[in-house]
């Protein structure tokens, strides 16, 4: 059984959000959101949604519905900040669950990891009673990832290398919380040169002796007086 994320970015459509230093929060959020989505892929048995794909406007009840719906695991709502401050932090709501806590736990020490080297102040792990962290019947979070008036966190923002080790941290911190593992990759097929009477014909590959076998006869269309196959991985 798969374990379902579902990523919400703040905002979006005629619901900009927080604007300031050329940035919109609902542009934000959702770069951010699709990074974490994409992050998540490199993890076992993993399913991941959004709740928007793209800028269009998503009511906060139906953003809900979409997460309890789906029998998602983990909500986790993305957004940023505005009025004048600076730094991260992160809400869990206020009756949260034991898991939402070391959701918070987990994500917000792997973000902090990432802002703190930039200068951005730690504002802390919080509770509120944001609508959707409320109304979700799963683990859920809201994150809120620097000032977008602040110009020092802008400029951090507005760097796509930044956006991506945002995303990288929050995955992590998901992963920590839920004993997540990375995919083990695939090693490549060994290669083999094939040699027919003496003469180098190809270089193949192949899994296994059946996946061998076929590889050769493709090449064999001659009379042949001797074969070499020579493993080079």
């Amino acid at each position: 059984m798969s374990f379902k994320i579902m990523i919400d970015p703040g905002h979006g459509g005629h619901d900009s959000g927080a604007i300031g230093n050329g940035l919109r929060e609902k542009d934000l959020t959702l770069a951010v959101s699709k990074a974490i989505k994409q992050e998540l892929m490199n993890y076992a048995g993993v399913e991941v949604r959004l709740t928007r794909e793209n800028d269009r406007y998503v009511d906060l009840a139906d953003r809900c519905a979409m997460a309890n719906r789906w029998g998602a695991d983990f909500f986790l709502s993305i957004h940023i900040n505005s009025g004048g401050g600076n730094g991260f932090e992160s809400y869990v709501y206020r009756a949260a669950s034991a898991k939402s806590r070391t959701a918070q736990d987990q994500i917000h020490a792997a973000v902090t990891a990432v802002t703190n080297a930039k200068g951005w102040k730690d504002r802390g792990k919080k509770e509120a009673g944001f609508y959707v962290i409320k109304n979700t019947r799963m683990p859920a979070l809201l994150t809120e990832n620097g000032f977008i008036d602040t110009e020092g966190n802008a400029d951090d923002l507005k760097q796509t290398g930044f956006i991506q080790a945002l995303a990288v941290a929050h995955a992590k911190g998901i992963a920590a919380a839920f004993g997540l593992k990375r995919k083990v990759p695939t090693p490549p097929p060994p290669f083999y040169d094939l040699v027919i009477n003496d003469e180098g014909v190809a270089r193949v590959s192949a899994r296994n002796p059946d996946e061998l076998a076929a590889a050769v006869k493709k090449f064999v269309l001659q009379k042949v007086d001797k074969i070499i196959l020579e493993k080079r991985k």
